[in-house]
């Protein structure tokens, strides 16, 4: 099992419904085409502040990848234009994760969203 959570660079929303809508349009727009856009900088600088916390799948040890709450790498990949997903595997140090990605987001003036919700993460 895992959690999903979209960040981008734009407006705060200001209700799940607009979140939602502009995540549709995010992802047709960016994660949809198959050709990859790379991200802007500042999805890029939240992507390494990730990795610095959690490194990357690709990065790990086979014994140390059951720890780890990514469910696939490199995580650059899932950064395209203004939009990073994320996919967050359901353990502990997912938990953390999750936790630890919503609040930078919103330190960094970025929207983060539960798709799977279709509400704001809190």
């Amino acid at each position: 099992m895992c959690v999903d959570l979209a960040v981008w660079e734009g407006p705060q929303p200001a209700s799940d419904d607009e979140a939602a809508r502009t995540f549709r349009t995010l992802y047709r727009r960016f994660v949809k085409p198959e050709h990859d856009r790379p991200p802007t900088e500042r999805i890029a600088a939240y992507v390494d502040a990730r990795l610095k916390r959690y490194p990357d799948l690709t990065e790990l040890d086979d014994d140390a990848i059951e720890d780890s709450p990514w469910t696939d790498g490199p995580m650059i990949h899932n950064a395209r234009g203004q939009v990073f997903l994320l996919n967050i595997v359901a353990n502990e140090a997912g938990e953390d994760a999750r936790a630890y990605a919503v609040s930078t987001a919103r330190s960094a003036g970025l929207v983060c969203f539960d798709p799977q919700s279709g509400a704001l993460a809190t």
